[in-house]
């Protein structure tokens, strides 16, 4: 196995280029052929067949497959690892012997499209018991979050209410093998292959950097860990030590966790004290406003025409910033519809960190539910 990553971070692999093989005329020829046989068929013979949905990526692969770490995508990625990020081969064996696919990471991963309406979105986390907890961790760690909301200009319960809804308040990190998952999604989740090896990377720096052994790390399915459920970028990016400590720890440093939350809210704008949304009626009364609904996160409008559209006074945001269209869908028992709020720049904060609309509505209606009078 060591030979074997030695050789691929010292060779790349080299494929004959198409036009070796054959003319360009008769490449040309042969694909006009195959793509009007091909037409032909789906046309007239067995359309049902041509039209069936696309496999999911869970059902082209095997539960504990062995990843072939010998193809060109993890040929490149032991280059870089390597020549770039100064690991030895000898490590890159270590931690890379026998990885295997670890299917129900795709299963999971396939079934996330599948979005809960906001009705049945938010009773999954602001609960009573939710409630109950984030009023007592304000309690218990008031003078922690002093110096947190002093340092950084995020609001406490907001920060309670996103530890409280990644980890239950550090009490759910996740089960799955974090080294495991990220090489599944890299290597059999197509749509997304590039982005998790990025994070397969960052992970392995950030692991470096802060003592902890890649194979030992539990979390998401989707990769990330820790109480902050942080990405590995996220992790590299974001997280601060809080404890006087070199060592960014958010697996067990309570300081070092309510502070990186925090942190992140404060890189992407947060304002103390500011809007975070309004409600806008259950209507949306121009074509604007629908547009920018319709648009999720990026439609942003001024808020000065949503006042006009839906004869509202609205306080401005900070700067004259723009607000998003959001559209929270309510319960068809208790007579349906939708309830619209204008998302302002803290509500576009919290997005940032997760790119629902939904989940940035949970964390702040969870932070309003336990802010103590």
């Amino acid at each position: 196995m060591c030979s074997t990553i030695n050789s691929i971070v010292r060779h790349r692999l080299r494929r004959t280029p198409l036009w070796a093989t054959a003319s360009f005329f008769d490449l040309c020829q042969s694909c006009l052929l195959i793509l009007f046989s091909t037409l032909l068929f789906c046309s007239f013979i067995v359309p049902q067949e041509c039209a069936a949905e696309k496999p999911k990526a869970a059902d082209l692969v095997k539960d504990g497959q062995t990843i072939d770490l010998t193809s060109e995508r993890y040929t490149l990625l032991f280059e870089e690892l390597h020549g770039v990020h100064n690991f030895s081969p000898e490590q890159l064996d270590k931690w890379f012997a026998g990885v295997s696919i670890d299917k129900k990471v795709l299963e999971l991963m396939d079934r996330q499209w599948e979005a809960k309406p906001y009705y049945k979105y938010r009773p999954l986390f602001v609960t009573r018991r939710t409630i109950s907890k984030g009023r007592k961790m304000l309690s218990t760690h008031q003078a922690l979050l002093d110096r947190i909301e002093a340092r950084f200009g995020v609001e406490r319960e907001v920060i309670i209410a996103i530890w409280g809804i990644e980890s239950r308040f550090g009490s759910n990190r996740g089960s799955f093998n974090v080294f495991e998952t990220l090489n599944t999604l890299f290597d059999a989740y197509p749509r997304r292959s590039a982005f998790f090896r990025e994070q397969l990377v960052y992970f392995l720096i950030v692991c470096r950097e802060n003592n902890l052994n890649p194979l030992e790390i539990k979390g998401s399915y989707a990769g990330a860990f820790g109480q902050t459920q942080f990405i590995p970028s996220s992790f590299y990016e974001y997280a601060v030590s809080f404890d006087d400590d070199a060592i960014r720890d958010v697996f067990n440093s309570t300081e070092d966790v309510l502070a990186s939350i925090a942190n992140y809210l404060s890189r992407f704008g947060w304002i103390h004290k500011a809007p975070i949304y309004v409600d806008i009626g259950a209507e949306l009364k121009t074509q604007e406003l629908i547009s920018a609904n319709l648009k999720g996160r990026k439609g942003k409008v001024d808020y000065r025409t949503v006042a006009e559209a839906q004869n509202l006074d609205l306080p401005a945001p900070p700067d004259n910033g723009k607000v998003t269209i959001v559209g929270l869908e309510k319960d068809p028992a208790r007579g349906g519809g939708y309830r619209y709020v204008a998302g302002y720049p803290n509500f576009q904060a919290i997005t940032e960190w997760n790119h629902s609309n939904r989940y940035a509505m949970a964390v702040t209606e969870l932070a309003e539910a336990i802010r103590i009078p």
